[in-house]
């Protein structure tokens, strides 16, 4: 499998370009079937940068970073892995069904980071084809945090095929969020993912929906931030949230979480006002 390192995280603006030519491509492509890993060897957290996804997400501040902020960090190398020669898929276009992160113990803000990320084999979904992008981060040669971003690429799929999805939880409500109509753009900046679906009403339509949508990793990173205010999140654990109806904005919506008593995993679901459509579905597993 060839790899490819990294001396700095690449640039958004070339990687963007290079996202788009990647959609243009002939359908006719034939990629190259060993796949391809990339490896940022040093990756170090800017303080500000932290301070700003703490701002948007909820997230207190604290000696550790936040679960969902070494996404943050890979995503570049998620964008660069879609748009290389080698992918065998339309970058734009693709639906996030789900993500799954485990922290094996909790990840120092001041510390340097290696991060490798690839893709998984593909597999049939009845809508398309799934695939996984696989991210990896270690400290001092020690891997302290996955990351497993779930991908479908949309075609005739497999009628026969098997989703795989999270149980409904029967939950009640524990928390009403308003949302503003410049959440995607907020989070934009501090994720760098401006996918033009989550930053305006025109840009939006433009793809399909009736006004923008927030980013699914926004909700996740909510999420549990609104679980740790009201309790603590534990230092090692395995957290999936599958993303299920598109979140618009502005909107109002409801967050639940359920605690097991005996330290099992907490269940979590954000559903809009009125309760009539899950927005996600997600579960807290300690390890």
């Amino acid at each position: 499998m060839p790899t490819r390192r990294y001396d700095d995280s690449p640039g958004f603006g070339a990687l963007y370009a290079r996202t788009v030519k990647a959609t243009l491509r002939k359908a006719e492509y034939e990629p190259n079937v060993d796949g391809l890993t990339l490896e940022l060897p040093r990756a170090a957290v800017d303080q500000d940068h932290l301070t700003a996804y703490r701002e948007v997400t909820g997230f207190s501040a604290g000696p550790a970073l936040p679960v969902t902020y070494p996404h943050v960090l890979a995503f570049p190398l998620h964008l660069d892995l879609m748009s290389d020669p080698s992918f065998p898929y339309k970058p734009m276009g693709i639906v996030h069904l789900s993500n799954t992160i485990t922290q094996l113990k909790p990840l120092p803000m001041h510390a340097e980071f290696a991060i490798s990320v690839h893709s998984s084999p593909e597999r049939p979904h009845p809508k398309g084809t799934v695939f996984d992008i696989l991210s990896k981060v270690s400290v001092d040669d020690e891997v302290v945090w996955t990351d497993s971003t779930t991908l479908l690429s949309r075609s005739a799929g497999t009628p026969s095929a098997h989703a795989d999805l999270l149980p409904d939880p029967e939950l009640e409500p524990t928390a009403a969020w308003d949302l503003r109509a410049n959440l995607g753009r907020r989070y934009a900046a501090a994720s760098g993912d401006r996918n033009p679906i989550h930053l305006f009403k025109l840009s939006a339509q433009a793809f399909g929906f009736p006004r923008q949508i927030a980013h699914g990793m926004w909700a996740k990173a909510a999420a549990l931030a609104s679980i740790q205010r009201a309790g603590g999140l534990p230092d090692a654990y395995t957290v999936r949230v599958d993303f299920r109806k598109p979140l618009l904005l502005p909107s109002r919506v409801t967050f639940a979480h359920r605690r097991t008593a005996d330290g099992g995993p907490t269940d979590f679901a954000l559903y809009n006002e009125d309760r009539s459509l899950t927005h996600l579905i997600g579960q807290l597993q300690p390890r």
